[in-house]
């Protein structure tokens, strides 16, 4: 076996691990046992134990492998659940025989697609009055610094940290009602809104994918190269902006899915085939 050439500036254990990746892509290596150690890789690379040990550690920092103490290096897998960040849209009132222009319950979009993956969802739930951040403070009409209401979601499945989802609201919206208990609201923050005469009715989403902080990185237990995907949504009445909605998801199990257009056609399409590995996007 053999290392491919690649370019004369790639070091030989970065074209290694490229290499392993493509293996791993292939399916050759299975969570269920032990990639081959280290004196395996020397023999069939023909390379030094140092070059498959810098391979191996480029690939334990991008999360795909775990070294186990005494018992070898494995793959590292998570299962990748598929979230629809725009859900159809849903009546807040099930006695409500008219259609509702409104955007759909997100909590309830994860507990259906937990149930559909056969998972257990479980949230830890926060209140928080806080200074706006510029950026938050921006997307409201606030000016920077102004006190806002944060509701946050701490989502695991199987008990494994999956989401953070925080919602900002102005603190003169949430006054006075449920948006400023310590608990999760029956029907969602959706009910309270729709209460107040400020039902979401559309939204803007803001991706961009960045690595963890430190704090950040101690919740999500991610490897030390997966970065978070962060999803800031501006939901709006037809006054203006209502809350922004930030969700932070490890990339490793989380894939975010949106939908665009007529798709009544989709139920007869086969499902979609699996994301293409970045080590084989150029291959021929």
């Amino acid at each position: 076996m053999t290392i491919p050439r690649g370019t004369a500036q790639s070091p030989k254990y970065q074209r290694l691990a490229a290499d392993l990746r493509r293996r791993i892509a292939e399916g050759e290596f299975t969570a269920a046992a032990a990639l081959p150690v280290e004196s395996e890789l020397e023999r069939q690379y023909g390379v030094a134990r140092n070059t498959v040990r810098l391979a191996v550690d480029v690939l334990v920092n991008e999360g795909r492998l775990v070294r186990l103490q005494g018992k070898g290096t494995y793959l590292r897998e998570h299962p990748v659940l598929d979230h629809r960040a725009y859900g159809p849209a849903s009546r807040l009132d099930p006695q409500d025989a008219a259609p509702r222009d409104c955007l759909a319950v997100p909590s309830a979009v994860y507990r259906g697609e937990a149930a559909e993956s056969g998972r257990e969802l479980t949230v830890d739930f926060e209140m928080m009055i806080v200074r706006a951040r510029v950026d938050i403070a921006e997307r409201l009409g606030l000016r920077p610094g102004e006190a806002i209401v944060v509701r946050r979601q701490l989502r695991m499945l199987d008990r494994e940290p999956y989401s953070i989802e925080e919602s900002h609201y102005r603190a003169g919206l949430a006054a006075g009602t449920p948006l400023m208990e310590p608990d999760q609201i029956d029907g969602g923050d959706e009910a309270v809104l729709a209460a107040l005469g400020r039902t979401e009715v559309g939204a803007v989403d803001h991706l961009v994918a960045r690595m963890p902080g430190p704090e950040e990185a101690q919740w999500f237990q991610g490897g030390p190269g997966v970065p978070l995907m962060v999803q800031t949504r501006v939901t709006y009445d037809r006054r203006g902006p209502v809350r922004v909605i930030e969700t932070r998801y490890s990339a490793d199990r989380s894939r975010l899915v949106y939908g665009v257009g007529d798709l009544g056609a989709r139920a007869s399409l086969p499902a979609p085939a699996a994301p293409v590995d970045p080590a084989r996007a150029d291959a021929p």
